[in-house]
């Protein structure tokens, strides 16, 4: 049974940051390709960014150079390092692996 775990949200004023974690069971990160989405209320659910099992990135053209993907294989766990934040990040950020998702994790960003 796969589970993936979000933590990690919360609330932070515009020009701060967060460190979102997955932490995975039931599947390898490593093997599979891996990514974070986030869904705004009253929008669609929007790529952040994503990983290949092969490590290569990419992200979003309204985070590049804010967010920053990452894997640790040790502990089979995703992160998503957030920096400089804007209230347009505001979003329910949701974890992805081979069709898997977690629950989501809430991150509110004031102005």
């Amino acid at each position: 049974q796969v589970q993936l775990v979000e933590s990690g949200g919360g609330l932070v004023q515009a020009g701060g940051s967060l460190r979102l974690s997955c932490a995975a069971s039931g599947i390898i990160f490593s093997r599979n390709a891996v990514g974070w989405y986030r869904q705004a209320p009253g929008k669609q659910r929007e790529l952040v960014a994503i990983m290949t099992g092969l490590g290569n990135t990419d992200y979003a053209d309204s985070v590049k150079g804010r967010f920053s993907i990452s894997r640790d294989n040790a502990k089979n766990t995703l992160y998503l390092q957030m920096n400089s934040l804007k209230p347009e990040d505001t979003a329910v950020y949701y974890c992805t692996a081979n069709a898997f998702w977690g629950q989501g994790t809430q991150v509110t960003v004031s102005s």
